[in-house]
């Protein structure tokens, strides 16, 4: 039985240039939440953008922010995971001074974005998926504990990989998108099975989507877990699970499910 569907959102439910959630899965999430069934956006973004996103349903959903780092229901936090601070700012620092001048730097608080920023798209970007943001010169000038540290590579991450991924390991490091490395403490199965514990689901019952290999841990922690065709060969030889589109998927359980009013 499934009582929660999570979905990464760049990638898997919007293509990099959508700012905008179609009306099928709008539906579909009313109709899950008719059956009982909450949705859980799972994303590297903050709470502002993904409520913005989901204004129209965001009563039915339950928000995993920041890859884990940040759990929120109804403008509530569930659950924190903050990095050590000279961690976070070393791994800041790295990423600025080791990306041949290529690269921007994204420190995340609970709601707010700090940009380190050098000109090359970052600020953009961010203003585009509709993050509370502002820039800093100093990982130093943040007032509040830090949850992800993220570098935005304006050529993309092909020949940044193995110089970050493996250096910061400890920080659970990910390719999050063609232009985005990730570390933070929590990750998106650590956020998955709090927001169970939370909201006291079984993680076998949740469905998950992703595309990534930061959608990995979510991916591993759930009992159906999806992934977009688009995805590299490495995940797809993964998981046996593949779709071109999470709402044909969910249409599938909710045809399974039948109308609500039939149940009981």
């Amino acid at each position: 039985m499934i009582r929660m569907v999570c979905s990464d959102l760049d990638g898997t439910l919007l293509r990099y240039d959508q700012k905008v959630l179609g009306d099928r899965i709008l539906d579909e999430i009313r109709a899950l939440a008719a059956h009982g069934i909450r949705f859980c956006p799972a994303s590297g973004r903050q709470y502002t953008s993904l409520k913005k996103l989901f204004a129209p349903v965001a009563e039915h959903c339950v928000f995993l922010c920041e890859n884990g780092g940040v759990l929120y229901e109804k403008d509530r936090v569930l659950a924190k995971t903050p990095m050590p601070r000279a961690l976070a700012e070393e791994i800041a620092w790295d990423f600025w001074n080791n990306s041949d001048g290529r690269g921007e730097v994204m420190l995340s608080g609970e709601n707010t974005s700090y940009l380190m920023e050098r000109g090359l798209g970052m600020t953009d970007r961010i203003r585009f998926i509709g993050n509370h943001y502002c820039s800093i010169h100093d990982p130093a000038e943040i007032p509040e504990e830090i949850v992800k540290v993220s570098v935005y590579l304006e050529d993309g991450v092909g020949a940044y990989v193995d110089r970050f991924v493996p250096r910061w390991r400890e920080a659970n490091a990910a390719v999050a998108g063609p232009k985005w490395i990730d570390t933070t403490l929590a990750n998106k199965g650590i956020g998955v099975g709090k927001m169970c514990a939370a909201l006291g689901i079984r993680t076998e019952e949740v469905m998950a989507f992703g595309d990534n290999y930061n959608d990995v841990s979510m991916l591993d922690a759930v009992g159906a877990p999806y992934l977009m065709q688009t995805a590299a060969r490495e995940l797809l030889e993964r998981y046996p699970n593949h779709t071109a589109c999470p709402e044909d998927t969910i249409q599938t359980l909710l045809h399974q499910l039948g109308h609500p009013e039939n149940k009981g």
